[in-house]
């Protein structure tokens, strides 16, 4: 009897004991396709990340707007519903001083951008995203921007003239190609493919990791080289809900996070070349762009940031001065 009671006994207390704690996920939501940088970006660092947290926390990635496009992304953010986005033009909508990287042709290369990184970024933009809710953990990239079309190749702004072009949510990228006499409209990522597939929109511009990851090239004849923005990208996360994470989980996501930058730069230059061999290989006409002519078409675009955004002619020129002789 004494065997059976302890067998009851030990039956009862497996039965009524509290199950162990589960382990917190954080989750990470991106717009980017399979295989696109932004996907690539997010793996990385979440293998980095959950490597330092151990049975802490555990990083988890939703790619292909699973969890929204930027704006819901951003405001997910902000609630305190999601733990981490990859925000890139969609900056610059909350905080308006990231328009500084809506300017044409602004930042040179990757060298460069580091520069403005260290120079710009964190003692001046950094706080006023803090100030908006949203605190920065790396800068990544999102890329040089290329257009795509139906129409005709784009190698002068005037070849731009009425041609409906979707770009993604940001004034800044509207008043540029409403600058090239385009007709820009912004529309989430996810929506692109079907709008350039049915004629709704004549062309897009993305980085080419973008493009070839969203499968464009199976929906446009021609890719127009014109570089004519360089995006960085952020691992963002709300303010309030990354103050409330354990100190040692908080160092761990943020060393994780800049870590990942160096293998950012080097897929991203990686896929520079790789993709636009494939875009070709798939039948797309590329062409270089007149880059001048469209420098010199994008001068009142920076008077207006200059005009409307708090200290934005200084930070711009900051940046112009960093770049100086590279």
């Amino acid at each position: 009897m004494s065997t059976r009671r302890t067998l009851l006994a030990a039956a009862l207390v497996a039965a009524f004991a509290l199950p162990a704690a589960a382990q917190m996920e954080l989750k990470l939501g991106h717009v980017g396709g399979p295989g696109s940088l932004f996907e690539l970006s997010a793996n990385e660092f979440a293998r980095r990340a959950n490597d330092k947290l151990g049975s802490k926390a555990k990083v988890v990635v939703f790619g292909s707007s699973q969890l929204g496009g930027d704006r819901e992304l951003m405001q997910k953010l902000r609630l305190g519903t999601l733990e981490f986005a990859i925000p890139s033009t969609v900056m610059s909508s909350d905080v308006e001083a990231f328009g500084m990287f809506e300017m044409p042709y602004l930042v040179k290369n990757r060298e460069h951008m580091k520069k403005i990184e260290a120079a710009v970024v964190w003692p001046t933009l950094a706080p006023l995203a803090e100030a908006k809710g949203y605190t920065l953990l790396a800068v990544w990239e999102n890329g040089f921007r290329h257009i795509t079309t139906n129409a005709k190749p784009i190698v002068k702004p005037a070849d731009l003239a009425g041609m409906k072009l979707r770009v993604p949510q940001g004034k800044w990228r509207v008043k540029m190609f409403q600058a090239y006499g385009a007709n820009p409209s912004p529309m989430a990522l996810s929506e692109v493919f079907v709008a350039l597939q049915t004629g709704v929109m004549d062309g897009q511009e993305n980085p080419l990791t973008q493009i070839y990851s969203s499968k464009f090239q199976e929906v446009q004849k021609f890719l127009s080289m014109t570089g004519h923005v360089y995006t960085p990208a952020y691992l963002a996360t709300g303010k309030n809900k990354f103050a409330s994470l354990p100190a040692d989980v908080q160092a761990a996501l943020s060393a994780a996070a800049k870590e990942t930058q160096a293998y950012v730069y080097e897929q991203a230059a990686k896929l520079d070349n790789d993709l636009l061999d494939k875009i070709k290989a798939a039948g797309v006409k590329v062409n270089d762009a007149d880059k001048d002519a469209f420098i010199a078409a994008s001068k009142a675009v920076y008077g207006d940031f200059a005009k409307e955004v708090p200290e934005g002619g200084k930070l711009v020129d900051k940046a112009i001065e960093l770049g100086k002789g590279m």
